[in-house]
């Protein structure tokens, strides 16, 4: 069942408003409402609620956990890790300029980001949102069945110019070139590299490999592997420039004579004057937020979340016997990195079905309890089932949907 928040249960309270429960074999997709809260964070998240901190002291405690788990020099928690890739591209745009803080979004000083053009997503909106313009270099041939290069290291230190403000990074075990490479180029030039790690954890040692490799600003979703709230994340990297982004961030209504912002996360001493609102206030996160994400953190890297991955595969295990004789293949895949959640592939075979792979899914949509399937690959004739959200009720539910949309 769903987790308890004091008394009172989490699950049912949607019906109030007319909005029925689904179960998500998605994953922890934040459409959905991202990964399920493990109880300590919900208890840690009730008791956050009840007393007042300021929230630039309790940045401060999370930046020394986070710099200790990740080897970062200081971390700020932020509403997710968009939220993140915005705020460190103003710090690495602003800095502790309270001109430039002022201004943005709006640039008349060099705000350009160089990036491989193959990775390229509609996640980098958050970083055109500070005032960032993108630019593209390189080429993915083998895509394009054009060649078999990618995007080279010698490609970004050839569009360097006198805009440029910084280099970014998505990344991914396979992405290119090697962050290493990148991070070597842009240093050479005195550049910064902000990297979107969004969805790369698990494995934890991305927690701290990335920033191992060189980068200067790393944004880590914190409602997905690390299974925080949906709405946090994480921003680790140089102290100066998360120091920047907390400016940037944080609610800025006091006198400079009367504010001590921790010394670990914010350097007074190099401040003319109080900033006013930064473009992050939007971004605000609560003390709720920061205390479950910190305990979610502690959490994961402690190995509290490895048995669950043993109950996952025996759930699949479940939805794979019980479609035995339906006109579907089933294929329990197992990540290499022995961290991360088993999955189930449905191949449907739709000729004998009579119905395609997107029928099925767009069914057991408007079902009874609705499900909603991993939709990835369904131009392949592929349901996929991420079981993180499963339990034995509704595993059940599942079972009994499936086999009922693929006995027709």
């Amino acid at each position: 069942m769903a987790g308890r928040c004091g008394n009172q249960p989490v699950m049912s309270i949607y019906r109030k408003w007319g909005v029925e429960p689904i179960i998500n074999v998605s994953g922890n997709v934040t459409r959905l409402g991202g990964a399920p809260l493990p109880q300590a964070v919900l208890d840690a998240f009730c008791a956050a609620a009840q007393e007042s901190v300021p929230l630039d002291q309790l940045q401060g405690a999370a930046s020394r956990v986070i710099a200790e788990t990740t080897g970062a020099e200081a971390g700020l928690v932020t509403s997710g890790a968009a939220a993140a890739l915005t705020l460190g591209t103003a710090a690495i745009l602003a800095g502790d300029n309270l001109r430039r803080i002022e201004q943005l979004p709006h640039c008349d000083f060099p705000c350009e980001f160089i990036i491989p053009r193959e990775q390229r997503n509609g996640y980098d909106h958050a970083i055109r949102a500070a005032g960032a313009r993108l630019v593209e270099v390189g080429f993915h041939e083998i895509v394009a069945g054009a060649g078999v290069r990618r995007c080279e290291a010698w490609e970004i230190a050839a569009a360097i110019g006198p805009q440029t403000a910084g280099v970014v990074y998505v990344y991914d075990q396979h992405a290119r070139p090697p962050l290493a490479e990148v991070v070597a180029v842009a240093h050479e030039h005195k550049l910064p590299v902000l990297v979107d790690a969004a969805g790369e954890v698990p494995p934890r040692e991305h927690l701290r490999s990335i920033i191992a490799a060189g980068a200067d600003l790393v944004a880590i979703s914190g409602g997905k592997g690390l299974r925080g709230p949906q709405a946090s994340g994480i921003l680790c990297g140089r102290r100066d420039l998360i120091g920047s982004a907390a400016l940037q961030m944080l609610d800025m209504d006091d006198h400079f004579e009367l504010w001590e912002p921790p010394s670990n996360l914010i350097d007074k001493s190099r401040l003319p004057g109080m900033p006013r609102h930064g473009i992050g206030r939007a971004m605000k996160v609560s003390k709720e937020q920061i205390v479950a994400l910190l305990t979610a953190l502690e959490l994961y890297t402690s190995g509290a979340y490895e048995p669950h991955r043993d109950q996952m595969q025996r759930h699949l295990q479940r939805v794979v016997d019980a479609l035995d004789g339906l006109p579907v293949c089933s294929q329990i895949v197992v990540p290499a990195d022995g961290e991360s959640a088993p999955t189930l592939e449905l191949s449907v075979n739709e000729s004998r079905l009579g119905r395609t792979a997107f029928e099925v899914c767009r069914r057991l949509r408007h079902g009874s309890p609705p499900i909603y399937v991993g939709h990835g690959q369904l131009d392949q004739g592929r349901l996929v089932i991420h079981p993180i959200h499963l339990n034995e009720e509704r595993t059940t539910a599942l079972v009994g949907r499936l086999r009922e949309e693929l006995s027709r």
